[in-house]
């Protein structure tokens, strides 16, 4: 059994390759059955009285070639208490033929890697073709990844970025500028200016309420929640999603645990029947996608085990073939 590090899984993926495999996967036969979330209740290492929401989940998938089953930690408070990351994950992934172990690999990494890719895959079967100005909510360990991910699949010349840390706004765009000198990177002035002219809106945060006003946003943009997996907690408000043709990468993980689609339900402004069609759906119907230039799409994700599989065994694939090249 092989051990995929950190370093590894950087080393043999990107973002062309990897969005064309989920593509692919997901169009494909396979079995996910819902995750297993579970809350670890108050941290006892925290101020008394502070619930930080310390979580792990299990999320096991399977297709004809592999079995994947990724675990995963988050302690929101690590840094704060430990100078450590607030995320942990592990996949093991065997053969489906013959349930021999093939590898155990970081799933953090593989984690920023399917995430903003599902994001850029969404966005390229979604968003209109034309797009150019993207939105990016959030500065965290995962912003690199989508802002390289939507570069990828959509010709755009301006990137806005948001984020309560001015520090690291700044320091995105001096490495994005340097990256990709053709693209026009500003940091956020004023949401309400910003948003009617986003073509692509990423959320990618921590916030527990609605980032912006969905009144303000313009015909034919699309929107892309995956910060938020909590049930009480949203990136986007109803007249958003009320306004949208909504689609999710997992239909009963988004309805077990995104508030961006339970709270518009629970209110009456939202009903289940109005989501379109999960990611498989997105990657192999055409004709469910976007109808109209001036349609309004919103993307709901929360993470999916098939999409760990796919990554993982993408890498997996690349370092058994480069250890075969060595032999």
């Amino acid at each position: 059994m092989k051990i995929i590090s950190a370093e590894q899984v950087e080393r043999h993926l990107n973002f062309n390759a990897l969005i064309k495999e989920l593509k692919q996967g997901f169009s494909r036969s396979f079995i996910m059955p819902q995750r297993q979330t579970y809350a670890l209740g108050t941290n006892t290492l925290a101020p008394e009285g502070n619930n930080c929401r310390d979580g792990l989940a299990l999320l096991p998938t399977w297709n004809d070639e592999v079995i994947a089953a990724k675990v995963f930690t988050y302690f929101p408070d690590n840094e704060k208490n430990h100078q450590l990351p607030s995320l942990f994950s592990k996949i093991l992934l065997f053969s489906r033929q013959s349930g021999e172990p093939l590898a155990l690999l970081d799933g953090t990494s593989i984690t920023y890697w399917r995430t903003a890719a599902v994001s850029a895959l969404a966005s390229s079967l979604l968003s209109r073709e034309n797009s150019r100005h993207l939105l990016l909510f959030g500065t965290g360990q995962l912003a690199p990844y989508l802002l390289h991910a939507h570069l990828s699949v959509r010709e755009l010349d301006r990137v806005t970025l948001w984020g309560r840390s001015t520090t690291k706004v700044q320091a995105l765009l001096k490495q994005f500028s340097a990256l990709y000198p053709e693209v026009d990177f500003h940091a956020s002035a004023k949401l309400e200016h910003e948003i009617p002219t986003a073509d692509i809106i990423c959320c990618a945060t921590g916030a527990k309420t609605p980032l912006f006003n969905g009144k303000w946003l313009t015909p034919g943009t699309h929107i892309d929640c995956l910060g938020n997996h909590l049930k009480d907690a949203r990136e986007c408000d109803s007249t958003t999603v009320s306004r949208a043709r909504v689609y999710v990468d997992s239909l009963s993980n988004c309805l077990a645990e995104a508030g961006e689609l339970l709270i518009p339900i629970a209110q009456g402004n939202f009903k289940t029947e109005e989501i379109i069609g999960e990611l498989a759906d997105i990657c192999s119907r055409q004709e469910i996608l976007r109808q109209t230039e001036e349609e309004i799409t919103l993307f709901k994700s929360v993470g999916t085990a098939l999409s760990d599989l796919l990554c993982a065994n993408l890498v997996y694939q690349k370092v058994k073939k480069d250890a075969g090249k060595h032999n």
